[in-house]
């Protein structure tokens, strides 16, 4: 992957490297922004700017050569690790045991395993590396699994039978080692899902009051059992409502998380949020290189 990167940065030749040669200096590496800084020593480490991080000796050709690649790394992955630990840290606040904060696989291409691992340094969950990690069934696989049975004769007669159907399938390709999570826009398609052996539900752009008061329901609903009244007891028998089983699940809940409002989504009964803006977007950390004369 480096050598990638390197490549793309010299091409062909390096005109600038030919004229310092190949004599051996010594550089400094110096964090200029206040930071966590990812390094082989002190690796997640905060500093104040400006700051001596490294020293790089070797041909100053090939240093000069690796800088800009280097720096660009370093800026990168070191914001990702701020902001991290930054919206860790506010989550904290209002928690001595706030939901498990995790990024997303909103990465840049090319450059995902440097992001998902700053993230990592940063405090957080990288959540899933790729489509063979774990299984989601986001939006676009329930209508299109929902396309498919009515190629099929098998219209389904709802959004939540076709959850059923799409986790259904998951589960039989990924087997019992591969966990299947399902997208939700509402509560009832998180029942379904549910019902179908979902093992974590996603409550997509859930924000506030209807967050907390859907994710209790939930898990009251599943995870301690639904213990029915004598009204609701005549109820089930006449089959308007059902009594459900215990099941295991994680609620998980991504959109619109931001430092402003990070207060919302933290109550006992979510498990995970998931958020993109630990990784897109964030402001990188400056760090330049000085070869010492």
């Amino acid at each position: 992957m480096v050598s990638a990167w390197l490549e793309e940065d010299c091409p062909s030749f390096d005109y600038g490297g030919f004229v310092v040669g190949e004599e051996v200096k010594e550089a400094r590496l110096l964090g200029k922004s206040p930071s966590r800084v990812e390094w082989h020593i002190h690796e997640g480490e905060a500093f104040t700017p400006v700051k001596h991080c490294a020293t790089v000796r070797g041909p100053i050709r090939r240093i000069l050569l690796g800088e800009r690649v280097a720096l660009n790394t370093l800026a990168r992955c070191s914001g990702i690790a701020t902001k991290t630990s930054s919206l860790l840290k506010l989550l904290r606040s209002h928690s001595p045991k706030p939901p498990i904060l995790a990024g997303t696989r909103k990465t840049t291409p090319g450059f995902r395993l440097p992001e998902k691992y700053a993230m990592l340094i940063g405090g957080a969950d990288p959540h899933r590396h790729d489509l063979s990690s774990m299984t989601m069934l986001k939006d676009n696989h329930i209508w299109a699994c929902s396309s498919q049975s009515s190629s099929k004769d098998q219209i389904p007669s709802s959004t939540a039978t076709a959850i059923t159907i799409a986790v259904s399938t998951a589960k039989a390709a990924g087997g019992f080692a591969v966990k299947v999570e399902v997208e939700c826009q509402s509560e009832a398609e998180a029942i379904e899902a549910i019902r179908a052996g979902a093992d974590v539900v996603m409550l997509d752009n859930f924000s506030g009051e209807e967050l907390q008061e859907t994710a209790r329901r939930l898990k009251e609903r599943f995870s301690l059992g639904r213990s029915l009244g004598d009204g609701d007891k005549r109820k089930a028998k006449n089959g308007e409502v059902k009594e459900e089983e215990k099941r295991e699940f994680l609620i998980e809940v991504s959109g619109g998380l931001t430092e402003e409002n990070v207060g919302q989504y933290v109550c006992e009964w979510v498990d995970l949020l998931s958020t993109s803006s630990i990784h897109q977007g964030v402001k990188h950390v400056d760090f330049s290189l000085k070869v010492v004369h």
